[in-house]
């Protein structure tokens, strides 16, 4: 990261930016930094001035406690005021749900797209999340950030020997760096469930993409995140799952934040 904005609570916010044309914002999920979704920018960077940054506790960015979501959006409202005027906003995973919190929030934004923000569209996803939450807390108190790392994946459906394996490798200490933020995307999560009512505060446009190849549940909860919003879109992607392709998802978003 090659530029720093300074978040209205004083922590430095580090991003890059690339490309020319109408801003965007991509906003990465749990367990990545903004160079997760810097293979996305250069996709889009033809068409657009892409934004890519560290949300806060992560790579280059600060971080302030004690935590609020709020603080997130206002990370984001930051970003936005270095660019000319209305910015989009793109999320993946639980980034997805800071995207659509901010475009609740209010902040200046004119579009807003989502890939497969997991939600849980039924009533045994609550304690689900409320187990998850529970343990995630205990770990990250006791310092047991391996512990921490290990309970997310396994909330993603990652297989124990696959576990095992990323525990044993070079990637693993840079998961424990970053394990302290799964609290922040578990809070911007809520309770786990679409959240109708704050989706109905959305007052722009909302594109919701999901992999044909995703979980029916995930596609499930997408489509209901653009059912939520006023003017939501629901769009399937073929061949594509929850590691989407940039390639795939670019042209997408692209016609998403053209209109």
């Amino acid at each position: 990261m090659d530029k720093q904005t300074i978040s209205r609570d004083g922590t430095r916010i580090a991003y890059q930016r690339t490309g020319q044309g109408p801003a965007v914002v991509l906003v990465s999920g749990a367990m990545s930094t903004g160079a997760t979704v810097a293979p996305l920018a250069a996709q889009l960077s033809d068409r657009f001035d892409v934004i890519v940054y560290d949300r806060r506790g992560r790579g280059e960015s600060g971080d302030t406690q004690p935590y609020e979501v709020a603080r997130e959006v206002d990370d984001l409202a930051a970003l936005i005021e270095t660019t000319d005027g209305e910015t989009a906003l793109y999320g993946i995973s639980s980034g997805g749900a800071l995207v659509l919190e901010a475009a609740a929030s209010g902040l200046p934004v004119h579009r807003a797209a989502v890939y497969e923000t997991p939600f849980a569209d039924y009533g045994g996803g609550v304690q689900e999340r409320a187990e998850y939450t529970g343990n995630l807390t205990e770990a990250l108190e006791q310092g047991r950030r391996g512990d921490a790392v290990e309970l997310f994946l396994r909330l993603t459906g990652l297989a124990p020997e696959m576990i095992n394996n990323a525990r044993r490798s070079p990637m693993w200490a840079d998961m424990e760096a970053i394990a302290p933020t799964l609290a922040y995307d578990n809070a911007v999560m809520g309770d786990g469930l679409v959240p109708r009512d704050r989706l109905a505060e959305v007052t722009v446009p909302v594109l919701a993409v999901a992999g044909a190849a995703s979980p029916e549940w995930l596609r499930r909860a997408t489509k209901s995140v653009a059912e939520a919003t006023p003017d939501g879109t629901y769009h399937v992607l073929e061949g594509q799952n929850h590691m989407v392709e940039p390639r795939a998802l670019a042209p997408v978003l692209a016609e998403f934040f053209s209109r």
